[in-house]
């Protein structure tokens, strides 16, 4: 089976579906490792780790693809989410987003409505006209054919525009084939089930760490709701960069390594030096 055609079996099966953040090949094997069957290539989390700074659209598709194929390289059985931002331009720039990432292996890939390049604040997400964002999503939907991948639909006007907009282009999404649907910073349970309704059976996805200005339901609540994919952007990045930060006061206090650090030979387990050896010995010469 195709990471599309997996992905649509493994969201057919009963349950909600706890989908981590990744954004290199260490985070990847790590989700892997503790049994995680999918991720979500955090556009949020590619920025930290890339820049060491916000997610503001300062990431370019280049950079996010090469973070794909890390992420794919290290987990390869990991059905991937791609965070496919605006697409990069128009219908066109959607298209060839779309059919890269599903040739490279994604299982779906997320499109949203907002507009780029957006304004010189952190402070809200103006979208697109209704009818600009039909059009770039048919477009995404047509590309997709290809490989099969799945289209996530993202809209971000809630907080712009208002509930009525949003649920209108959910609805929208739906009549133009989008596999799963994402209302961006819901004010609340009923516009969470407003949002859910609108989706019309198909499979919603929501943002679930904690700290942002939208309605964070838990996982036991959000399942009750009608999700079915939760992701959680922070959930690896900020102990990631806890622990960082630990290690570097540990150093700067003149020890070796913070007390959280791995035994080394817990370490070099999860780096795969063991694996390596085991695959390395087909190749090496007798004597």
């Amino acid at each position: 089976m195709t990471p599309p055609d997996r992905l649509r079996a493994l969201l057919a099966e009963p349950g909600f579906v706890v989908m981590p953040a990744v954004w290199d090949g260490l985070s990847a094997r790590l989700a892997a490792g503790a049994g995680f069957r999918t991720a979500f290539l955090s556009g949020s989390c590619v920025a930290a780790s890339r820049l060491g700074g916000p997610d503001l659209d300062l990431i370019s598709f280049g950079e996010m693809f090469d973070s794909f194929n890390m992420v794919h390289g290290a987990a390869p059985e990991t059905l991937v989410l791609a965070d496919g931002d605006h697409g990069y331009g128009n219908a066109m720039n959607v298209q060839r987003t779309v059919r890269a990432y599903g040739r490279a292996g994604a299982a779906a890939i997320l499109i949203e409505d907002k507009i780029t390049p957006r304004a010189l604040t952190a402070a809200g997400k103006p979208c697109l006209p209704r009818e600009e964002a039909r059009m770039k999503l048919r477009a995404a939907v047509e590309a997709a054919k290809e490989s099969g991948i799945l289209v996530l639909a993202r809209t971000d006007c809630r907080p712009t525009q208002g509930i009525d907009e949003a649920v209108a282009r959910i609805e929208m999404f739906v009549q133009e084939g989008a596999d799963i649907l994402f209302l961006d910073s819901p004010a609340d349970d009923g516009e969470i089930r407003r949002a859910v309704a609108a989706a019309g059976g198909r499979p919603s996805f929501a943002v679930l760490s904690p700290g942002a200005p939208r309605a964070t339901p838990s996982r036991s609540q959000a399942a009750a709701l009608g999700f079915k994919i939760g992701t959680y952007p922070t959930g690896m990045l900020s102990p990631a960069a806890a622990g960082m930060k630990a290690g570097l006061a540990a150093l700067a206090a003149g020890e070796a390594e913070a007390a959280s650090a791995l035994p080394p030979a817990e370490l070099r387990s999860t780096l795969g030096y063991v694996d390596y050896d085991a695959r390395a010995q087909r190749f090496m010469i007798p004597g």
